[in-house]
């Protein structure tokens, strides 16, 4: 049964049935899959990865990736690890030996032997749009994120991951993502736990009957604030979210369910830059002031969990609002060894997750924003994390439970980290408060509009929520087109666009919007162009000819369909058009002006020649351009073949740009690199062109000219 066809459930029932669908579908899998898999979740401006293993360490051999927020700037990731960890009581191993203690740990290592990673997928919503960018396609770096597609999955993007552990129990966990502009920064995760009596990559039940007692999971969760922030406060890598605080809320969130509005609405716990001990400036929010110099705030992310959903056992999936039971924090990264099997570790991990904490730190969670200095006997290479726990229960043989968790980052957007950081770094009191009053005070000023952010990421945590309670089924923009085309010209820069198959049948459908970028990729966007409802150009069109770029300085696009908001009509969100996500279209790779035509035939130049593999670092890189050769000088409308020295047609290029360059990357027309040799360009005007300010004729179509050049590889 797919979603789209049980619509008209209850938001529970919804929820339900499909976890009994994945359920019934991951009991067919078969066959273990490699735990270094891993599929990232890129469709929103929060960016990051599952791991078949089942759980996500975010050290790559040269820095923590993950969790990157926003998306579209650099050094964004806000990552380090999640541990999660399930444990009983009184457990017979497969064996025959009874343990008082047993746990099974999805550790991020590929040697782990607790578990058995059986499934990773990732399913979309529609297909990623394709793009390029002077022909060449940019998009293929994602190519391998989404495995299938499936028009009627309501989350944009769902990955699946199936693991089996050493106590027969099996971890289903779907993590979903959305692109709409009000979703798009948080992650929510469905948790099945079933005994299946499954310990194994094979099809024998090792552990039938078995019913697990004193069942317990949960995890520890270590965030940190970006790459940049590291940067800044001259550590040249993120060191284990050194310096984070972690606090929390949700002490009285059972007096929220039974009708109290005055109490804890939401139960979470989250993390935020905290004052570094060694340091003689106040570094709330990372403010960049010792290297570029300009205050830009480089770590005000708030990060963090919110718990959607426990169940109360595997009889009653009713929500359970006392769980977790256990939440606090670890504040050196100590925990019970994943390896160890002796008596007295397995005990230690079964209560850790019953909230009795063997590190000792019980109650050091902070509750309340604090930007006083990180406790000095904290500030280690160990950080702190958010430690949680759920149960415990008796799972009998079949039996599951579910757990739906939500992970976010929000914080204040790019322009007010400029803004604020620069005018506590150079500005004069008195300062502007986030309530519109004053202070004299620069850090005051700064900390508290940082502080914002968990105000933030507080509405992230209700929207998600609110998105689960709505079975998932909230409205959504139009696809983003299947194509975008950036072409670089002799006087302007092409755009166009294809729309999504189906995309514009939509009774809300409005159009398609254009954005702009100078200098570079991670920057602020403006709106060019617009077509569709409410705008100057109302009927719709499919292409744009920017003609204001200035020679010299780099362009990227990005192109995003909208509605006319007319369904937008919601609790899960504001109402007012909806646009699709800039992450679909956007091009990374800078567009330029070209050069001017030539003025003669006899201009014509092949650059380099001879082209020589072993200098191409001298040439045009190393990389993706380290083939490319290019024709300089050439007519703006002019046709190039290209034919080995015996005569042999290789490649044919159709030059309509009208600049006077065209590239060539030493491929053939049947997709073949060529081998070293003497080749001969062929270049023949297609059209009469007229020198734009004199109007004399400067080229005679079917007038041509001819030049040798030499490979060398």
């Amino acid at each position: 049964m797919r979603p789209s066809r049980i619509r008209h459930l209850t938001p529970l029932a919804y929820c339900c049935l499909l976890t009994i669908v994945l359920l019934g579908s991951v009991e067919r899998a078969t066959g273990q899959i490699p735990k270094s898999d891993r599929r990232w979740i890129r469709v929103g401006s929060l960016w990051h990865y599952v791991s078949a293993y089942g759980a996500e360490r975010a050290w790559n051999n040269s820095f923590y990736e993950g969790m990157v927020w926003p998306a579209n700037y650099s050094l964004q990731d806000c990552f380090v690890i999640k541990r999660y960890w399930v444990a009983v009581t009184n457990f017979t191993d497969h064996n025959g030996e009874l343990w008082p203690h047993a746990r099974a740990a999805f550790v991020s290592s590929e040697d782990n032997r607790d578990n058995t990673a059986m499934l990773l997928k990732q399913t979309a919503r529609f297909a990623s749009p394709i793009v390029y960018v002077d022909g060449e396609e940019i998009s293929e770096v994602y190519a391998g994120d989404v495995d299938e597609v499936d028009p009627d999955q309501l989350p944009d993007r769902i990955v699946t991951n199936v693991v089996r552990t050493r106590l027969g129990l099996t971890m289903t966990r779907r993590i979903m993502a959305f692109s709409q502009q009000y979703h798009d920064n948080y992650l929510i995760a469905e948790y099945v736990f079933k005994n299946t009596g499954n310990i194994d990559g094979d099809d024998e039940i090792e552990l039938p009957g078995q019913t697990l007692t004193g069942l317990r999971f949960g995890g520890m969760l270590h965030h940190t604030t970006s790459r940049d922030a590291a940067r800044v406060m001259g550590k040249g890598q993120i060191t284990w979210g050194h310096d984070q605080w972690q606090s929390k809320r949700g002490e009285t969130y059972p007096a929220y369910v039974a009708g109290d509005p005055t109490a804890d609405s939401l139960r979470c716990a989250f993390t935020y830059l905290g004052q570094r001990n060694d340091l003689a400036y106040d570094n709330i929010g990372g403010p960049d002031k010792t290297i570029a110099r300009d205050g830009r705030l480089a770590g005000a992310q708030h990060a963090g969990i919110a718990f959607l959903h426990v169940d109360f056992g595997p009889q009653d999936p009713a929500d359970d609002p006392s769980q977790p039971g256990a939440l606090g924090w670890n504040g050196n990264d100590t925990y019970p060894s994943f390896g160890a099997t002796d008596v007295t570790t397995l005990r230690e991990a079964y209560e850790m997750l019953s909230g009795n904490f063997p590190w000792g730190d019980t109650d050091r969670m902070d509750s309340r924003i604090n930007s006083t200095p990180f406790p000095t006997e904290l500030v280690d290479a160990g950080g702190a994390a958010t430690v949680y726990g759920y149960g415990p229960w008796d799972l009998a043989f079949g039996d599951s439970i579910r757990v739906v968790e939500v992970v976010a980052i929000s914080g204040i957007d790019r322009q007010l980290t400029e803004s604020i950081g620069r005018t506590w770094l150079s500005g004069s009191a008195p300062y502007e408060l986030p309530d519109g009053s004053t202070t004299s005070d620069a850090d005051e000023f700064k900390n508290q509009w940082v502080f914002t952010g968990r105000d933030s990421l507080f509405l992230t945590f209700s929207r998600a929520r609110r998105n689960f309670e709505l079975g998932y089924d909230i409205p959504q923009p139009p696809q983003p087109p299947k194509t975008f085309e950036v072409i670089s010209g002799g006087d302007r820069i092409t755009l166009s666009w294809i729309p999504a198959d189906g995309g514009e049948e939509a009774p809300d459908f409005g159009g398609y919007r254009l954005y702009r970028a100078v200098g570079r990729p991670d920057t602020t966007y403006e709106e060019i162009f617009a077509t569709g409802v409410g705008t100057d150009q109302p009927a719709l069109t499919y292409t744009f000819d920017d003609v204001t770029p200035v020679r010299g300085l780099p362009y990227y696009y990005y192109v995003a369909s909208f509605n006319d908001g007319s369904t937008n009509r919601s609790s899960a969100n504001p109402g007012g058009q909806l646009h699709s996500s800039r992450f679909g279209t956007q091009a990374t790779r800078a567009a330029f002006l070209r050069r001017q035509q030539g003025s003669a035939l006899d201009d014509i130049r092949v650059v380099p020649n001879p082209y020589y593999i072993k200098a191409r670092a001298l040439q045009f890189g190393t990389t993706d351009l380290r083939d490319r050769l290019m024709f300089l000088e050439i007519p703006g409308q002019c046709t190039i073949k290209i034919f080995t020295e015996r005569g042999d047609l290789i490649e044919t290029i159709e030059h309509t740009d009208g600049s006077g360059d065209e590239a060539w990357n030493s491929i053939t027309s049947s997709r073949q690199v060529v081998v070293s040799g003497v080749y001969i360009a062929y270049f023949e005007v297609t059209q009469d062109i007229l020198d734009q300010e004199t109007g004399m004729l400067l080229y005679r179509q079917g007038e041509h000219a001819i030049r040798k050049f030499v490979i060398a590889r």
